[in-house]
């Protein structure tokens, strides 16, 4: 099992991304072993060395984020945790970080690869914006934003309410295509690498990449949804420093 998922986007000369996995790292089950969630019950010392692999491997320094399923972007400092779900940098070396186990995570960045971002995004964060406010941090034009969808819950795995769906729809008439019918009645299998590419089509981003995952189905990585008492993986962007 390889250690990290590196993006296949067209992302811009010296922006760099990549996306951890379970493997590499020295957490215990159920946490094994690369995980990089703090708050989910592990050994803090078994986190804080699997982060250090992480910052050696690529010799970055990740801004991690303690996430709410909100909307709020920070700017990413290295030196400060901030309640955030999303954050964006124009600062080569700091890493806009997300962590996740089924939630869907988003990487920006603008074409002319000045700025990087970051979005976590559950189903309640992406109803409420916030990819359309990580897209906004960047300070450009939509058509100068490219996006990286990264591993989350598949379609054939994310059964949601009809609530969900509703709350999708009212916003978003053409959302009513991302849900299908479940085979329980009331309930839905969710889409939501479609419902992100239509709320970014809708601000007029379509430059949007990957998808395609299941954190479910696929062992690589770690899902809340497969099994409670998980670990979290990282998904990461940042602007590649220069040469000296």
């Amino acid at each position: 099992m390889n250690t990290f998922l590196i993006p296949d986007w067209p992302a811009p000369a010296g922006i760099r991304a990549c996306v951890t996995t379970r493997a590499g790292g020295v957490s215990a089950a159920p946490f094994d072993s690369l995980n990089l969630g703090d708050h989910v019950g592990d050994d803090p010392h078994a986190v804080a060395h699997n982060r250090q692999r992480l910052t050696h491997a690529f010799d970055v320094q990740p801004a991690w984020l303690s996430q709410v399923h909100g909307v709020v972007v920070a700017h990413a400092n290295p030196d400060q945790v901030a309640e955030a779900d999303a954050s964006w940098t124009a600062t080569p070396g700091i890493a806009c970080t997300v962590m996740t186990a089924d939630c869907l995570p988003a990487l920006f960045c603008d074409r002319a690869g000045t700025r990087v971002a970051a979005a976590h995004a559950g189903w309640r964060g992406l109803a409420a914006g916030v990819l359309e406010a990580a897209a906004q941090s960047l300070n450009v034009e939509p058509q100068e934003i490219l996006v990286w969808l990264g591993p989350a819950i598949g379609p054939k795995a994310f059964e949601v309410g009809g609530e969900v769906r509703e709350v999708f729809v009212k916003d978003l008439p053409d959302a009513a295509g991302a849900f299908a019918p479940s085979i329980n009645e009331g309930r839905y299998m969710a889409d939501i690498y479609e419902l992100a590419r239509l709320r970014l089509a809708r601000c007029g981003i379509t430059a949007v990449y990957g998808g395609g995952f299941c954190t479910v189905t696929d062992p690589r990585f770690f899902s809340y949804r497969r099994s409670s008492r998980t670990g979290r993986f990282a998904s990461l962007v940042w602007i590649e420093t220069p040469a000296s």
